[in-house]
Formats: C-alpha cells, sequence, structure tokens
C-alpha cells in the first residue's frame, strides 16, 4: 500500500491537476478570512472552503490514471488496493491543505468571540478547526469518491452529481460537514470552543461506506 500511495501522491503532483482546486481554495479564502476577524468563524469558512476541493480531489485520483496503467496497476496489487490507494490520497492531500490554511488562518485571526471582547484560546480554537477541517475533507472525499469512476463513467453526470453532493453535504441538516462548521459559527457566538466528535465518527463512517462502495465496484469492473 505504501508503494501505491507513493505511486498515485506522485502522480496527482505531476499531473499539475491539483492546481486548479489549489488556487480555488487559496481565492475562497482570500475573499472569505481577514485578519483581526474572529478565528473560530474564519476557522469555519476555512473548513466549509475544502468540502467542494475535498471532492475535486477525490475525482481528480479517481479519473487521473490512464485506463491501460491502473489496469497493470489492478493486476499487480488487485483492483481495490489500487482504488483505496486513489481514495487516500486525495484525503491526504485534502487533509494537508486544511491543515496548512488552518495554521495560517489561527495565525491571523482574532483570539475572541463574534463580540471581539470574550477570549477564545488561540490553540484550542486551531484544534478545533482542525477536527472540522477533517470533517469536511472526509465528506468531500467521499463525494469526489461516489461520484467519480467506477461509479459514474460520464463526466457531463459526475460534475453535475459532484455539483450537487456537495451543495447538499454544506447545506443538508444532519450533513456532518453542516454540523461542524454551525458548532464553529455557533462557538463563536458564545465564547465557546465546540469540539465536533460526533460528526468527526459520522463523517468516518461515511467516508469508509463510499470506500467500501468504491472499490467493490472497481473489483467488479476489473
Amino acid at each position: 500500500m505504501t508503494a501505491l500511495l507513493r505511486y498515485h501522491c506522485a502522480l496527482l503532483l505531476r499531473s499539475q491537476r491539483l492546481i486548479a482546486p489549489l488556487l480555488c481554495y487559496a481565492a475562497v479564502l482570500a475573499i472569505g478570512v481577514r485578519s483581526g476577524e474572529p478565528v473560530l468563524d474564519s476557522l469555519g469558512w476555512t473548513a466549509a472552503a475544502l468540502v467542494p476541493v475535498a471532492a475535486w480531489t477525490a475525482r481528480i485520483c479517481a479519473t487521473g490514471e490512464p485506463a491501460a496503467a491502473r489496469a497493470c496497476g489492478a493486476a499487480a496489487a488487485g483492483p481495490r488496493r489500487v482504488q483505496l490507494a486513489c481514495l487516500l490520497t486525495a484525503l491526504l492531500t485534502s487533509c494537508l491543505l486544511g491543515a496548512l490554511a488552518t495554521g495560517f488562518v489561527a495565525m491571523i485571526g482574532e483570539a475572541a468571540a463574534n463580540d471581539h471582547r470574550t477570549p477564545v484560546g488561540r490553540l484550542p480554537a486551531a484544534l478545533a478547526g482542525l477536527c472540522t477541517v477533517l470533517v469536511c475533507a472526509l465528506v468531500g472525499t467521499a463525494v469526489g469518491a461516489l461520484t467519480s469512476w467506477p461509479l459514474v463513467r460520464s463526466t457531463g453526470r459526475a460534475v453535475t452529481a459532484l455539483t450537487g453532493a456537495v451543495v447538499l453535504a454544506l447545506v443538508l441538516a444532519g450533513s456532518p460537514a453542516r454540523t461542524a462548521i454551525t458548532a464553529m459559527v455557533t462557538g463563536s457566538r458564545q465564547g465557546s470552543v465546540p469540539a465536533p466528535v460526533v460528526p468527526l465518527l459520522l463523517a468516518a463512517l461515511l467516508a469508509g461506506a463510499a470506500a467500501a462502495t468504491t472499490c467493490w465496484a472497481s473489483a467488479r469492473r476489473g
């Protein structure tokens, strides 16, 4: 698995297809994050913006390998392991981007609640932000996995499904991503740092189910 992860990471970097979601993420952060703004609000925005980026990255990893090369990898390591390596590469990449953004936002944000008076610990806020980023990375990766090969082959249908699923992940009641982001915003209003443990567990279950489904479909398609 380690060799497969190295291979897919190298493939992702050399393809340069990560540049587009990376630039979009940077642009959204530049629009929504300002120095001196309440740190919990800014961290919630940072995590929310990661959902489409993670979904996009998962699609890039799932579709970036030529069919012949994927067939060779599947023959050598098994289609399930190849598919799992793709998804893990996407998840790790999204988590890295989110962690870097969280660290930066935690440094420039104001360690205070929404009223700019109630103090909020910068380190606890950063840890809560990292948990929220992880939730959003897991949800986004699950969305990208379920709307890409091998479940959806048509590019038009895949992009449409991915866009709709990302919107639902951000606005649908009960979504782990929305729950975690809402907790950050509510914590900023109340002056308390949230602990999004339940959304994290739900997001992990969702990502695990999505990975199992796509790995099974990959094995069925050979």
